[in-house]
């Protein structure tokens, strides 16, 4: 008899991100996985880019609307509203990254966090 495996309550929210960003055509979206690193400040961070500061601000407010429908939880904090080149949407143990496509290859958290499991979403 094999053992049914569940989902973290974690892992469920990193979906529902990650669905919520898919819902406005966001671009490259890539998960990492941070819970085997030392030192990690959340067990998930979830990445994608925006073709424009009007998409990135679209897709972040996507994944605000999917999750609360979905989930019904809220972020703990948002930053990054009123410009639109980055906003971080914090669900303590998974944080949601949307970026202007400039913006994401300059701060370049996949090479800062790149001992972390990553898993590229097909678009």
């Amino acid at each position: 008899m094999s053992k049914k495996t569940s989902k973290s309550s974690s892992e469920i929210l990193c979906d529902a991100i990650v669905e919520g960003m898919q819902e406005n055509k966001a671009n490259e979206i890539v998960v990492l996985d941070l819970r085997e690193l030392d030192g990690a400040i959340t067990e998930f961070f979830v990445i994608c880019s925006g073709d424009s500061d009007t998409h990135v601000d679209g897709i972040s407010n996507s994944i605000n609307r999917y999750v609360r429908k979905n989930l019904k939880e809220k972020p703990w904090n948002i930053e990054g509203k009123t410009n639109s080149d980055w906003v971080l949407l914090d669900y303590v143990n998974v944080v949601g990254h949307v970026f202007y496509k400039e913006k994401r290859s300059f701060y370049d958290i996949e090479e800062l966090w790149s001992d972390a499991t990553r898993t590229n979403i097909p678009s």
